[in-house]
């Protein structure tokens, strides 16, 4: 078993990370949680964990797909760390070095929503499709996009929860004068459609509206032109929606249904309007599609396409 190398795979989250050892979504040899406190506790936690799971197996690198936002300019001396975040303590903390010190392997960074992009790009729902983009929308909304086979990075990472939203109705044509929940922007595309907006609207978590209350067909109208823009600038082959509000199962029906209006013809092509069931799609990998995408980062690293 020596010689048999494996991967360790860690998704990291505001509340939990979750890592894993193995060869990729088909072949896990361990798994486990653990909750998110500080960065030298959670980090040295992990890499106890990726030590001890991989004895009698040879590790051969790390990938860690990770809440942001992260330096990820491979020539900036702050490369490998997260920038500034609300999540006390985390701010300017190391990400890849002290995994690197502790497990002696390269160890791959990028975000969590880009990881689950390239993981559903290269094993899930959107194999075949470059440029491929996938959306989550759940405690926060954020994208990646695979171009090229690559998770795209430019100035930094995409960050497609904060573009403008604009300012809808509700079914009954009340303007929606909800001010946003979004420290930075108020009501930017997380700040009006997020889970904390949707429970704040509601005054009660999003999950106890049932799915004929009107704020769903709010939701889908924020969500519907967010991916229009994301069609309009990055010409997806595929969308990937996931993320905890999207859970609710009637919920992408009712974007793929919204989305021909937004776009009002303007794309011409099926995948937009009569055959939108088959370009905005749920993930293969749910709630775990970031992990499975710190595998494909590690392989990457690797030099394993």
């Amino acid at each position: 078993m020596m010689n048999t190398p494996l991967y360790g795979a860690v998704e990291g989250g505001g509340t939990k990370f979750v890592c894993a050892l193995g060869n990729g979504p088909d072949q896990i040899v361990a798994r486990t949680r653990i909750d998110t406190t500080g960065p030298a506790e959670t980090l040295g936690r992990v890499a106890d964990f990726l030590r001890e799971a991989s004895r009698g197996y040879r590790l051969a690198a790390v990938g860690v797909a990770c809440f942001g936002p992260l330096e990820l300019d491979e020539r900036s001396p702050a490369y490998g760390t997260m920038l500034e975040t609300p999540k006390p303590g985390w701010s300017g903390a190391p990400i890849i070095a002290p995994l690197r010190q502790r497990l002696g392997v390269p160890v791959a960074l990028d975000t969590d929503v880009s990881g689950a992009a390239l993981a559903e790009w290269r094993w899930g729902a959107a194999q075949g499709c470059d440029p491929a983009l996938y959306l989550t929308v759940g405690t926060g909304i954020g994208g990646g996009a695979v171009v090229g086979g690559r998770p795209l990075h430019g100035l930094l990472h995409p960050e497609m929860g904060h573009i403008p939203a604009p300012r809808l109705a509700w079914p009954d044509g009340r303007p929606d004068d909800f001010p946003g929940v979004c420290p930075f922007h108020g009501n930017c595309f997380e700040g009006m459609a997020s889970g904390p907006a949707l429970q704040a609207r509601l005054g009660a978590p999003a999950e106890t509206a049932g799915p004929e209350h009107p704020v769903w067909d709010l939701e889908a109208g924020y969500i519907a032109s967010a991916v229009a823009t994301y069609v309009l600038v990055l010409s997806p082959q595929r969308l990937v929606a996931g993320g905890g509000v999207m859970q609710q199962a009637h919920l992408i029906d009712r974007v793929r249904q919204r989305l021909p209006e937004v776009l009002a013809g303007y794309v011409k092509r099926a995948e937009v309007d009569a055959a939108v069931e088959r370009y905005v799609v749920a993930p293969h990998f749910g709630q775990d599609a970031g992990l499975m995408g710190a595998f494909a980062l590690a392989m990457n690293v690797k030099g394993e396409t």
